[in-house]
């Protein structure tokens, strides 16, 4: 809509609000309670016969004014609420010339209206509401988008994820499938008999996986702190401590990438799971995904990937192994085999663009990214990496050169990270040491608090982290993570500094 005409009807918007003050109306009531559904509302409606009205009792709903027709003296309003839409009657036979005319002035797509009246059907037979009274209870001075059809900016639909809400129910459904789909998750863990437990966000020293920290400081300890990148030391400190099934569902920050499947700020589960290893952590996660894909058609009734995903995350999931899929796709022969300068040859050979001094496992990471990941788009298990790429899990029992990890992808990209964790201190010490001097750092990610608590004993245990952004777009189809998450980073608009950028037109 251009800016002028959309000021004319913010203008116009305005003026109705002064016009409802002076007549001692309040645009913005406190409350509206007592309220029904819309679809209970209709539901109530749809037994009656065409142009039957019931009895009574009187049914309150409330929500959004999406369209008004007026004809003579009956009008109809659409109205809609998260559960639905509900269509209100409007009649001067019902509410008086005088008051059906202020009303028609007075209201606006994009008001949030409640409404009380009867269930009944209208000749045509459609359940309606007679409508006996109407409050505003919540004057909109901006207009909805695009007469309902959403906004067409994708980034905009990012910037003001309320405006993408209220115009878009898909994307309402989406959101919730998403906070179901927690629920379904801890519920799950929760029967497996884990417990939920919280563990900080700022810390001395972000560790706990191969990543940029965000850095900020503490002005009343003195100290620069550095934002989670992981929930992992501290959860394996909790198993030192007793807790032998502990999981976290919390928000994690790197500062890296900003694409498809990655953002800086997402949502991360880690459980573990002490006297365990990661084969059966591999069952107890087929379990979990095969059961949040069996209620994610009933969360998400509209969408065709919701429907298949029952039979996509039906166990046993497809099973290879890290070096032997990836020399078979590649071509590349004995890789455990070679140097640092072979594989950083190698990666670059395929594109990649990490530094050089970055630890083989690095190079390691991105050939088996250009090579595999694009060919694992049902659900397969990745078994047995290379030590060198994972300093945090143990050594492979019968495999030298390898550690006990697997992960999980779909859809070309990685769902779920596991480990037979490492518990003897010394040797995570010679790691996190071993991983600093390929860095060429001094202090990046070793925590030594962590070392220490190994030395007073971890049970073996076996742990996972999976990212429920990821999740959410594997379960349901869903081709970029900021469709799953509410108010994503984005790039300023051209001379903003500011990620989000203003709201819209004043």
């Amino acid at each position: 809509m251009p800016e002028e005409s959309e000021s004319h009807l913010r203008r116009s918007r305005r003026a109705k609000v002064e016009d409802l003050r002076a007549r001692g109306v309040d645009p913005y009531p406190y409350r509206f309670a007592d309220r029904i559904p819309a679809v209970e509302a209709v539901a109530r409606g749809t037994p009656l016969a065409p142009g039957e009205t019931a009895p009574g009792p009187a049914v309150r709903v409330a929500g959004r004014l999406l369209a008004l027709r007026s004809h003579g003296k009956t009008s109809f309003l659409d109205l809609e609420d998260l559960s639905g839409a509900i269509q209100l009657l409007l009649s001067t036979e019902t509410l008086g010339d005088e008051v059906y005319r202020r009303w028609l002035a007075d209201l606006d797509p994009g008001d949030l209206v409640g409404a009380e009246g009867l269930p009944a059907r209208t000749r045509r037979g459609e359940p309606s509401l007679q409508v006996r009274s109407l409050t505003l209870l919540a004057k909109a001075i901006a207009p909805p988008p695009e007469k309902w059809h959403g906004l067409k900016d994708p980034e905009e639909r990012l910037r003001r994820r309320y405006v993408d809400l209220l115009a878009s129910p898909e994307t309402r459904a989406r959101f919730r499938a998403r906070s179901l789909l927690l629920r379904g998750l801890r519920r799950f863990l929760d029967e497996e008999g884990f417990l939920e437990v919280e563990t900080p966000v700022l810390g001395q020293v972000a560790s706990g996986a191969a990543a940029a920290p965000f850095r900020t400081r503490s002005n009343y300890l003195a100290s620069e702190l550095q934002l989670r990148i992981s929930l992992e030391l501290h959860l394996k400190r909790l198993l030192v401590g007793g807790l032998e099934r502990v999981y976290e569902v919390g928000r994690i920050f790197r500062n890296e990438d900003l694409d498809s499947t990655h953002s800086p700020e997402f949502t991360m589960m880690e459980l573990y799971w002490a006297y365990e290893d990661y084969g059966a952590m591999a069952g107890l996660v087929e379990r979990l995904y095969a059961s949040l894909a069996a209620r994610l058609p009933e969360w998400l009734p509209d969408s065709a990937a919701a429907r298949t995903a029952p039979e996509t995350f039906r166990p046993p999931f497809r099973r290879v192994d890290f070096v032997e899929e990836l020399e078979a796709r590649s071509g590349i022969s004995d890789l455990l085999g070679r140097s640092r300068e072979e594989l950083r040859s190698l990666a670059r050979g395929v594109g990649a663009t990490v530094p050089d001094e970055s630890p083989a496992g690095t190079f390691l990471d991105k050939l088996f990214d250009h090579y595999v990941l694009p060919t694992l788009d049902r659900p397969t298990f990745v078994f047995d990496f290379p030590t060198v790429t994972t300093p945090l899990a143990k050594r492979h029992r019968s495999r030298p050169g390898r550690v006990e990890r697997f992960e999980l992808y779909c859809r070309g990209y990685e769902l779920g990270n596991a480990y037979t964790e490492l518990n003897d201190p010394e040797e995570q010490e010679t790691r996190f040491r071993e991983q600093l001097a390929a860095r060429g750092e001094e202090t990046y990610a070793y925590d030594a608090d962590f070392v220490e608590a190994l030395r007073y004993g971890m049970p073996p245990a076996t742990g996972l982290g999976i990212g429920i952004d990821r999740m959410m777009m594997a379960l349901a189809g869903i081709p970029s993570i900021k469709d799953v998450i509410l108010f994503p980073l984005v790039r300023g608009r051209p001379g903003e500094s500011s990620v989000e950028g203003p709201t819209g037109p004043p």
